[in-house]
């Protein structure tokens, strides 16, 4: 387990939160940018180190009735990889014009890479296509399918 001067230190490597001080010793981290009205991704982070962090709809994480997660026994890996998880969620992503005509409506992974290649991730009609651009590079029957070849080839999830 990490302690509160470890979380605290991770949580305060993302520029794009803001530090606000409530009783108690705890702290939140808003992040200001949001596109909704969801505002803190990390609250009531306790000097005994347990706190929570917003996981919204990302369906990884169990959640309370509020999308939070309890960080209490989280490793320093997978804070950051929830904390990145929440910015994004919560975040504007500007898609192109060719993008959006692939996306539309469905939701969509962005992977990367070493090299900073990006791929989406998409479910359309019952398969998982992974675009390149505006070309299709690759289809699956499943999620788990899509998500190995994507690793095995050097990526991960943005």
């Amino acid at each position: 387990m990490l302690t509160f001067n470890e979380k605290l230190a991770i949580i305060e490597s993302f520029p794009e939160l803001e530090r606000k001080n409530v009783s108690l010793g705890r702290l939140n981290f808003q992040f200001p940018n949001s596109i909704s009205d969801k505002k803190n991704i990390v609250y009531h982070l306790h000097p005994n180190g347990n706190g929570f962090v917003y996981a919204g709809k990302s369906g990884d994480y169990e959640t309370d009735e509020k999308g939070l997660v309890n960080i209490r026994d989280f490793s320093a890996d997978q804070l950051r990889k929830l904390l990145q998880s929440a910015i994004e969620g919560l975040s504007l992503i500007e898609k192109t014009a060719s993008e959006e005509a692939i996306i539309g409506d469905s939701s969509e992974e962005r992977w990367i890479d070493g090299e900073n290649n990006q791929l989406i991730l998409i479910n359309e009609n019952e398969s998982w296509n992974i675009y390149y651009g505006l070309n299709l590079d690759a289809s699956f029957d499943t999620y788990g399918e899509a998500e190995a070849f994507l690793q095995e080839e050097g990526f991960s999830r943005k």
